[in-house]
């Protein structure tokens, strides 16, 4: 009995030490964001703010960057190209298990082979075929970008979900006299509606934190991702830019992923359990 109960001090402890480690980039984040931009000292980033310039600071980023069309550009990206990932992985996945699609395993393969190969290592290629086709700073050419990086894991997500319904539902639909498209769009997508929500909820965090495609396929403001356009504040562009600043910056853009994820919390988790993700 004592040592199931060291057991589990052991663990809760481990556990508290982890969630304060893993809190500690927060906090650093929130209270330098909160310390006035004339007050930061790198030396003393830990100490917590002695008084707020939280608001001021948001302020001064918002008139040192142009983040009200690039916030515009990364919703319209996160929302779109998550979209399309999603009924496109949901079409593989459904033509792979339900329909029973000839050598299914390797179309499967092929399509989850792209996850293998480092994302950096696409950033030349694709700024060469970019410049070349005219779709260099565009929002069609990041919209492809991200929807061709999404489908596997949604591809992957509804392959799963779908292997869990009963057979016997497509067979008697089939029986009814329905189409197979008919099937998917009135039966199977339906009945996945908290997976599909899963994945998008993940690609779209994704998507709208992405730094590295915005700052190598975007240039012009009203193209580049609110990422890249705060990593200005960093850089030559806006030198001599006061820390707090930029974090405070930051820390407002990361807001719409925390709240979405926190009022589909339940929906996320039920989403990938029934995927067995």
């Amino acid at each position: 009995m004592n040592t199931r109960l060291l057991t589990g001090t052991v663990r809760r402890a481990i556990l508290v030490v982890l969630g304060l480690a893993w809190l500690f980039p927060t906090y650093l984040v929130v209270a330098g964001a909160i310390r006035p931009a004339g007050d930061y000292d790198p030396s003393d980033a830990v100490a917590p703010p002695t008084s707020v310039g939280l608001f001021d600071n948001i302020a001064q980023a918002w008139e040192r960057t142009d983040v009200g069309s690039t916030l515009l550009s990364t919703l319209l990206y996160s929302l779109v190209a998550p979209a399309v990932a999603v009924l496109l992985g949901a079409l593989a996945g459904y033509a792979i298990v339900v329909l029973r699609l000839r050598h299914g395993f390797l179309w499967f393969v092929v399509i989850f082979a792209g996850t293998v190969v480092p994302f950096q290592m696409l950033l030349i290629p694709l700024f060469v075929g970019y410049s070349r086709v005219s779709m260099y700073d565009s929002q069609a050419g990041l919209i492809i970008v991200y929807t061709a990086i999404s489908v596997p894991l949604a591809a992957l997500v509804m392959r799963n979900f779908f292997g869990g319904v009963a057979r016997s539902i497509f067979e008697a639909a089939r029986l009814d006299g329905a189409s197979t498209f008919r099937i998917f769009w009135r039966i199977y997508l339906p009945l996945s509606s908290a997976a599909l929500a899963a994945v998008f909820i993940l690609e779209f965090t994704y998507v709208w934190n992405d730094l590295l495609f915005g700052l190598t396929l975007s240039q012009s403001e009203n193209v580049r991702p609110v990422w890249a356009e705060l990593s200005a504040l960093t850089t030559d562009v806006y030198a001599g830019t006061p820390v707090p600043i930029a974090l405070a910056a930051g820390l407002v853009v990361s807001l719409p992923t925390v709240v979405l994820f926190l009022a589909t919390q339940r929906l996320f988790t039920r989403g990938l359990t029934l995927a067995q993700f």
